[in-house]
C-alpha cells in the first residue's frame, strides 16, 4: 500500500544566493521512498536582505529577535505567493531557516525564520528548528541532509553538496556518515562580489584565469579542521576567524586567490573521497556544481571516482527537496537526524511544529 504526501521545503544557505522553495510529492511504497519535484524557484534576495543576513551575527539581542520575526514573515509571504503562482497546496512547509550562529561545541546553533510568523503569513503548518534537539543530545546539529541522501538517493555511493560550505555523505559498514568538508561558495562568492562586483564566478571563468599560489595553498591545507575526526561541521564564524586571516596574509591577485581556493577545495574533497575507502558514483549538487573550473579540478585530482553533475533542477534544489522530506519524517514522528552523522548520543526526531491560526481546516 502506498502513501503520498505533498510538502514544501524552504532553504536559505550561507552563500546567500536566495531563498529556495520546492514543492515535492513523496510516496512511500513497501518501506521505500520516491519523490517528484512539482515546482521550484530561487527567490533572489534584494540587497537590503543580503545586508541584514550578512550582518546578523553582529546584531544586538533585540535586533536579532526582530530579524528572526521579519525573516519568518518574509519566508511565509514568499511561500504563499509561490503556492499561488503554481496553483499548489501542501500539507505543511518545512523550513531550514537561515543560520546565524553555529557552535555545537559551545552547545548552541541558531537559525532565524520564526515559525509562528511564517505559519501566520503562509496559512500552512510550518516545521522548522531542525538542529537544536541534536545539539542538546551532544551532536553537531549538522549536516542534516544525509538521511535524505540515504533514503532518496541511494543509487549513488557519495552525495557531495557544493553550497556555501561543502559537505559529503556516504554509507560505510552499515552506517551513514557525513560531515562538512571545507568552505566553498561562502568564500568564493565573497571575493567575486568584493573584487568584481559579481554575485559569483560565472562558470568559474575568473578562477580559470588565475595561477595557484602554492604557499597559500599549503597553509590552507594545514588548517586543523581538516585533520579533525568526524563528525564535524563548519560555520561562518570559523571562516571569519580561521580561514580568512590566512588569505589576508598573502598579496595575490583576485584571480590567483580564486584559483588557489579552488585547488584547495578540490584537494580536500578528493582527500575525503579517497579516505572513505570506497569507490563509486559521486552525485554533485549545490551552486558550486556550475563552477566548471572547480569541477574539472575535482575530476582531475579524484580521477578514480565517477563525478556526476545531474540536471540543473536537482543541482539547485536538492537541499530544499530534502528539507521537505525531513519535515515529513518529523510529521510522521520518525527519526530525521542520525547520530552516526552528528555524533549525538541518540538518533532524534527534530523540528518544531507551528500551526497557522486557521488550523485545523474544516472538512
Amino acid at each position: 500500500m502506498s502513501k503520498t504526501y505533498q510538502v514544501a521545503g524552504l532553504m536559505s544557505g550561507t552563500s546567500l544566493d536566495g531563498l529556495d522553495i520546492a514543492v515535492c510529492e513523496f510516496t512511500e511504497h513497501n518501506g521505500k521512498w520516491s519523490y517528484q519535484l512539482l515546482a521550484a524557484e530561487t527567490i533572489e534576495y534584494e540587497q537590503a536582505w543580503r545586508r541584514k543576513l550578512l550582518g546578523a551575527m553582529h546584531c544586538s539581542g533585540i535586533e536579532l529577535v526582530n530579524l528572526d520575526i521579519a525573516f519568518g514573515d518574509y519566508c511565509g509571504e514568499q511561500l504563499k505567493q509561490f503556492l499561488g503562482r503554481h496553483q499548489l497546496t501542501v500539507q505543511f512547509a518545512s523550513s531550514h531557516g537561515h543560520t546565524i550562529f553555529h557552535n555545537p561545541k559551545g552547545g548552541y546553533t541558531y537559525q532565524i525564520g520564526q515559525g509562528s510568523w511564517m505559519a501566520a503569513a503562509s496559512g500552512v503548518p510550518v516545521i522548522c528548528d531542525f538542529r537544536t534537539l541534536d545539539v542538546a543530545c551532544g551532536g553537531e546539529g549538522a549536516p542534516l541532509v544525509p538521511i535524505g541522501d540515504k533514503l532518496l538517493f541511494s543509487d549513488f555511493t557519495f552525495c557531495l553538496n557544493l553550497g556555501g560550505i561543502a559537505n559529503i555523505s556516504f554509507d560505510k559498514e552499515g552506517k551513514r556518515l557525513a560531515f562538512d568538508v571545507c568552505p566553498l561558495n561562502l568564500i568564493l562568492n565573497d571575493i567575486t562580489e568584493k573584487e568584481f562586483h559579481l554575485p559569483y564566478d560565472p562558470d568559474g571563468r575568473l578562477s580559470s584565469q588565475g595561477n595557484v599560489h602554492f604557499g597559500l595553498l599549503d597553509e590552507l591545507n594545514q588548517l586543523d579542521f581538516y585533520d579533525a575526526p568526524y563528525p564535524k561541521s563548519l560555520g561562518r564564524e570559523w571562516v571569519e576567524t580561521k580561514f580568512q586571516p590566512i588569505l589576508k596574509q598573502y598579496s595575490v591577485s583576485p584571480q590567483d586567490a580564486l584559483a588557489t581556493l579552488c585547488e584547495h577545495m578540490a584537494t580536500q574533497i578528493a582527500r575525503c573521497l579517497e579516505e572513505s575507502g570506497l569507490q563509486g558514483k559521486v552525485l554533485v549538487t549545490g551552486g558550486g556544481a556550475f563552477h566548471m573550473h572547480l569541477i574539472q579540478r575535482i575530476k582531475s585530482i579524484a580521477h578514480s571516482f565517477e563525478i556526476i553533475v545531474p540536471e540543473k533542477e536537482l543541482v539547485l534544489f536538492k537541499e530544499a527537496v530534502i528539507f521537505a522530506f525531513l519535515g515529513l519524517l518529523r510529521a510522521r514522528e520518525e527519526k530525521n537526524c542520525l547520530s552516526s552523522v552528528t555524533g549525538a548520543q541518540i538518533d532524534v526526531c527534530g523540528g518544531a511544529i507551528y500551526l497557522p491560526p486557521n488550523w485545523p481546516r474544516k472538512k
